[in-house]
């Protein structure tokens, strides 16, 4: 495990250094990819541009994969209309009558 200094710099393990082919003096790209970090090495980056109707292609199929996987998920059952109070309660609440 790495720690990050106090200028936010890490030092990346040499063993994984030498898996990827990262030297000293590489660029590497950070990803935010949901509660990780991706890292990306200089040679592992896509170098081909994705056109408009590649990029809308995989859009559509993300969206469909995110749908899919809502569908798998219990959600809670939303409450009932009647809750006790109004919303012009929150307003008056604490005033005198």
């Amino acid at each position: 495990m790495a720690k990050v200094t106090s200028k936010l710099q890490v030092t990346l393990p040499k063993a994984i250094a030498t898996q990827y082919g990262i030297e000293p003096g590489d660029e590497i790209e950070f990803q935010a990819a949901g509660d990780v970090i991706r890292v990306i090495p200089p040679r592992h980056r896509a170098r081909t541009h994705l056109s408009l109707d590649e990029r809308l292609r995989l859009f559509d199929r993300m969206v469909a994969e995110q749908h899919d996987w809502q569908k798998q998920r219990s959600w809670p059952t939303p409450l009932s209309g009647d809750r006790g109070w109004r919303r012009e309660d929150l307003y008056t609440r604490g005033e005198p009558d």
